[in-house]
């Protein structure tokens, strides 16, 4: 029975868990910086960063002393190595180094991504490779196939905003404060979907990928005319956000090859409307459809911890070496190409 324990602090949740080989949470803590980053409408690095500082060693410390372990007790420490705000990045990843240093226990250096990708895997027992994955997040908007661990080709990704982005950029436009992905969902429950003719970017083309930045625009301009419901607004463009969604999923798939299993990742597969049109995707094309719980999908020590039991499991194990660098981008498939207009994040 493997224990691991994870750290995961690469945006502006700080959090810690363990987690053991049977895919059981034996203790996490997760602390939240809502209210540090709400007066700015975002996520500012600099106060994420010392928030970590703060926060993580009594977080460690109160995970092993929830479970009744010690450093001793586990058979490595997993933390988050990248992609992510640096600041924060290098915080979870030092006091992982230190940690694995003092106890001579292992360390094994997560992408962060990777630790979404298997998450599902975390929650769901039956779920085996190859699968289908769309990983949507603040930061992230991709469709992969995922082969098994470190083995991911990128079919599809954004060439500007990345879905969660969208959502928080129309809760700030809206006025509905921070975060904003959850604020647009609920306000989105009590509109009316077909009341905002909005734009569906990309829809209709031939390749897969994304992009939500004229969609944000089409949201700015709907507001600013004033003939719209706030609510009107928020679910038009969560209708058009799932549109978009789903028809970029459609060219993914056929050009996947053949996966019976449609999974979704990251903090965006926590909203319900979108989770509905993916299983009812899944359901047209005969697979099977799974999901993290909404516990899981946003950023948690606990998919991290996953991520290195999955790692330490593997044949030929070997940890990471303590001067393995932070990094502010980790791509899950560095041999995929660029797109044509996209940024960094791609």
């Amino acid at each position: 029975m493997k224990l691991v324990l994870g750290i995961e602090s690469s945006c502006d949740e700080t959090a810690a868990a363990l987690v053991d080989g049977n895919r059981r949470i034996v203790a996490q803590r997760i602390a939240s910086q809502d209210e540090e980053h709400a007066p700015f409408g975002g996520v500012v690095p600099e106060i994420a960063a010392r928030a970590h500082a703060e926060r993580l060693a009594p977080m460690i410390a109160g995970v092993l002393e929830d479970a009744g372990v010690t450093l001793d007790d586990c058979d490595a420490i997993a933390a988050t190595a990248g992609p992510g705000l640096i600041g924060g990045v290098m915080v979870g990843l030092v006091s992982a180094k230190a940690l694995a240093m003092a106890s001579d226990t292992p360390l094994i250096a997560i992408n962060h991504l990777e630790g979404h990708a298997l998450s599902p895997r975390l929650a769901d027992a039956e779920l085996a490779f190859p699968y289908a994955l769309l990983l949507v997040s603040g930061g992230h908007c991709q469709i992969l196939r995922v082969d098994g661990l470190g083995r991911y080709r990128r079919l599809a990704t954004t060439i500007d905003d990345a879905l969660g982005e969208a959502f928080d950029k129309t809760a700030k436009i809206l006025g509905l404060g921070f975060p904003g992905g959850p604020a647009v969902e609920r306000l989105a429950a009590t509109g009316d979907a077909k009341a905002v003719l909005l734009p569906r970017p990309m829809v209709g083309s031939g390749e897969p990928h994304f992009s939500f930045a004229g969609l944000k625009s089409a949201v700015m301009r709907a507001h600013e005319s004033g003939k719209y419901a706030p609510e009107d607004i928020a679910a038009s463009f969560q209708q058009a956000a799932v549109d978009c969604v789903i028809d970029r999923l459609r060219i993914a798939l056929a050009a996947m090859g053949p996966v019976e299993t449609l999974v979704v990742a990251g903090g965006v597969a926590a909203n319900a409307t979108v989770r509905a049109a993916l299983e009812t995707l899944a359901g047209e094309h005969s697979m099977r459809f799974t999901a993290p719980p909404p516990r899981l999908c946003t950023d948690n020590a606990a998919m991290i911890a996953w991520a290195g039991v999955e790692r330490l499991q593997m044949d030929g194990f070997a940890p990471d070496p303590l001067d393995i660098s932070a990094r502010p981008r980790w791509p899950l498939d560095p041999e995929a190409e660029p797109v044509r207009g996209a940024g960094v994040k791609a």
